[in-house]
């Protein structure tokens, strides 16, 4: 399985655990923005290289390339002012944020 493959079955993972949470705010991959999919791609990467990493490193990866992509804090996820309400540390993240962090590295490690 290639890694944008795997990508994509996380972004939709992702996605439809958002809409549990009432985020209806993701697209569906073949839909979504070129950030994103190149988000989730860094994140599959970023697992396959670090394979003992912990949701807490997964996190921490995804906040650092925000981070040198302009992104700061934010109440809202707004890709035109590049504001997340995940940009936090993650043991400051809600429970249900973090959950999606395991969620992610799991499927990678399925994938794999």
């Amino acid at each position: 399985m290639t890694i944008e493959t795997i990508a994509k079955v996380c972004h939709q993972a992702n996605k439809a655990y958002c809409e549990s949470l009432g985020d209806l705010s993701q697209k569906d991959w073949d839909e979504a923005p070129d950030w994103q999919k190149q988000s989730a791609i860094k994140g599959v990467e970023f697992k396959l290289t670090n394979l003992n990493s912990s949701p807490a490193d997964q996190h921490n990866s995804w906040l650092e390339e925000k981070r040198k992509d302009g992104w700061k804090y934010g109440p809202f996820k707004n890709p035109s002012t590049k504001e997340h309400p995940c940009f936090l540390k993650y043991e400051d993240l809600p429970k249900e944020q973090q959950a999606k962090d395991a969620l992610f590295a799991a499927i990678v490690l399925a994938l794999k």
